[in-house]
């Protein structure tokens, strides 16, 4: 496993926790919510990319398909 995709889940989640708290600060609670489900998705896309790895490699070290 790459430790960079940990380091950039981590930014990108220390980020978004700034830029929602800046945002709750100057009453924009809608945005701020947004942002954080932006957030969440990006990060998502990132952990089903992983997830997706895992089977391809799971898959060929048992010779499935």
């Amino acid at each position: 496993m790459n430790i960079d995709i940990i380091f950039k889940i981590a930014g990108i989640g220390i980020l978004i926790t700034v830029i929602v708290q800046i945002l709750k600060k100057s009453d924009r609670d809608e945005i701020a919510t947004l942002v954080s489900i932006a957030g969440l998705v990006i990060v998502l896309t990132f952990v089903i990319n992983m997830v997706s790895e895992l089977f391809d490699s799971i898959r060929t070290i048992f010779n499935l398909f």
